[in-house]
C-alpha cells in the first residue's frame, strides 16, 4: 500500500446518519405505476397485444412493488443502537483480537 492512500475508518456515526431508500422508491415505483397503465392503455387501444402484455407485466410488477414498500415503511424503525453504544473497535490488521464492548457476553453464540 502505498503512504498516500488513506483508509477511511468507520466513525459509528452511520446508524445515525443514515437513511431509508424506502421513500424514492415509493415515488419510483408510482412512476413506474402510471406509465406502465398508459403504455397498457395506448397499447390496447392501438391493437399492440405483444407490447400491451409487457406494459401489464411492468404495472404488476410495480404494483407489487408498492404493496412491499408500504408494507416495510408501516412496520417503523428498526433497532439501531443508541449513542451510548460506541463505535466499533476498527481492524488493526495485526491478528490483535478485538476485546469484547461493555454489555456483551463475551462474543459467545447464543450466550446472554
Amino acid at each position: 500500500m502505498l503512504e498516500s492512500e488513506v483508509i477511511a475508518m468507520r466513525t459509528g456515526s452511520e446508524p445515525v446518519t443514515a437513511r431509508s431508500p424506502l421513500r424514492m422508491r415509493l415515488w419510483l415505483s408510482l412512476w413506474g405505476t402510471a406509465w406502465a397503465l398508459f403504455g397498457l392503455v395506448a397499447f390496447s387501444m392501438n391493437g399492440r397485444p405483444g407490447w400491451a402484455a409487457a406494459c401489464a407485466v411492468v404495472l404488476l410488477l410495480a404494483v407489487v412493488d408498492l404493496g412491499v414498500i408500504t408494507y416495510r415503511m408501516r412496520q417503523g424503525p428498526h433497532y439501531q443502537p443508541g449513542r451510548d453504544v460506541p463505535p466499533y473497535e476498527p481492524d488493526h490488521g495485526d491478528g490483535r483480537p478485538r476485546g469484547p464492548g461493555p454489555g456483551t457476553d463475551g462474543g459467545r453464540p447464543g450466550g446472554g
